[in-house]
């Protein structure tokens, strides 16, 4: 038994007993993180300074990320007590029908089971991850950025400790420390139920087998409509960008329709070098503003950093064109005040998100009222958008009977009898 094969089998049994667990058990298993979080603080910043230490030389914007000082640490604690407050995601009765007279079927959500998630070297997401995990019922294995070894370390153990300290299981959560684990993990369907990649891809879903949910990624658009308010659309713009640059739903290219491009473009300049942002443009925008020449290769790149793309569009369809074969499906926004156009962008684009008249900032669990997440989901199975507690759950069909039997049921009669409204599924 290989160690990646043995960690995959402890997790599943960690997941059974996680899936019976009372939601009492969990929420004190959640206070108690907080705790311990706060007990062992020490340990975890010195072992943050020997991370940042070792990563010399990384951007300031990764680096930002990287950082787990005082003011993340009381956001993640803060985030494990908000956490407990939340209703139980699991045992939720979404359906109820009556099959039969006497046969009564509900469908009930449950954990997804064993979780694996690879995620950026941001060690604040290792704790709002296996947060929601322990909090759904789920056990998880956990992959994070090389740069944050030693931190993700500490802090992993400390939330073992705490589930330990109520009696839940320690290998809820485990850590992961290399690329051969990954690609170990990647085969383990039998012990697996689902990957989570945040960010960078593609190795994950071309060597998986099994599931995998596709998160993280944004190249986030903003377009400014011929019909915009323009002082709107450039604090609109400025905030997507420049609010914080290091995080997936931070606006990488900007489209301007033709019409509005020569009064947007010169009071949109100055903002942007105020927060220090690189333009780059295509040729219409450069004939307007001086900025430095956009190739290809941006409209497909997210920066996470002060670079922003420009393209002038001839019309509503072109960007709607642009962001649908360049976008990674994450969240979009247009500016402007029609109606029309509005409604055509929100429908026509292909996002988990789509905005209008806002910063795309605002993709967030905890702004969209879920609490924590896993990350933005960017298919259309199972999850899309925010991935909070109900994410991270499936369900399950009971059918409780008193000796029915499909002999008896009649040719040609109907499915079901009649609905039963607003009753929970008493087992």
């Amino acid at each position: 038994m290989n160690d990646l094969h043995e960690m995959a089998a402890n997790s599943r049994e960690a997941a059974w007993t996680l899936a019976a667990s009372s939601l009492k058990t969990r929420n004190a298993a959640l206070l108690r993180m907080a705790e311990t979080l706060e007990n062992h603080q020490a340990d975890i910043f010195a072992a943050n300074a020997a991370d940042i230490h070792q990563a010399d030389g990384l951007a300031a914007p990764l680096l930002g990320r990287l950082k787990f000082r005082e003011e993340k640490l009381r956001a993640v604690t803060d985030g494990l007590r908000a956490l407990a407050d939340l209703p139980d995601p699991i045992g939720a009765t979404t359906m109820t029908h009556e099959i039969t007279p006497g046969l009564k079927m509900y469908r009930v959500t449950c954990p997804i089971g064993v979780i694996g998630v690879i995620f950026e070297s941001r060690p604040d997401a290792l704790v709002q991850i296996a947060s929601l995990a322990l909090k759904s019922g789920n056990a998880v294995l956990l992959k994070g950025g090389r740069e944050a070894e030693r931190t993700n370390a500490a802090l992993c153990d400390a939330l073992r400790e705490a589930a330990a300290d109520v009696g839940l299981p320690a290998d809820f959560a485990q850590l992961l420390h290399s690329r051969e684990d990954v690609a170990a993990m990647l085969k383990e369907d039998a012990l697996i139920d689902l990957i989570i990649p945040r960010g960078s891809k593609e190795f994950v879903t071309e060597n998986a087998k099994v599931p995998c949910i596709q998160t993280g990624t944004g190249i986030c658009h903003i377009y400014v409509d011929k019909s915009a308010d323009v002082e709107m659309a450039v604090s609109i713009a400025v905030d997507s960008k420049a609010q914080n640059v290091a995080v997936c739903n931070a606006c990488e290219t900007l489209l301007v329709h033709r019409d509005i491009a020569a009064d947007f473009l010169p009071k949109l300049l100055p903002a942007m070098q105020e927060k220090h942002v690189r333009l780059l443009g295509d040729e219409a925008t450069r004939a307007i503003i001086p900025v430095e020449a956009a190739t290809e290769e941006d409209w497909r790149t997210e920066y996470l950093d002060y670079v922003l793309s420009i393209r002038v569009v001839d019309s509503l369809e072109a960007a709607i064109a642009h962001i649908n074969r360049y976008g990674s499906h994450h969240t979009d926004c247009i500016v402007t005040r029609d109606d029309a156009a509005a409604k055509a962008f929100l429908t026509r684009v292909d996002s988990a998100g789509v905005y209008r008249n806002v910063s795309t900032r605002f993709a967030d669990g905890f702004v969209y009222g879920f609490g924590a997440e896993v990350g933005i989901a960017t298919g259309k199975l199972h999850a899309r958008g925010p991935m909070g507690l109900d994410g991270l759950t499936t369900y399950k069909y009971k059918l409780l009977g008193d000796g029915q039997l499909m002999a008896e049921m009649k040719t040609g009669q109907r499915a079901y009898t009649h609905l039963v409204l607003h009753e929970d599924c008493p087992l």
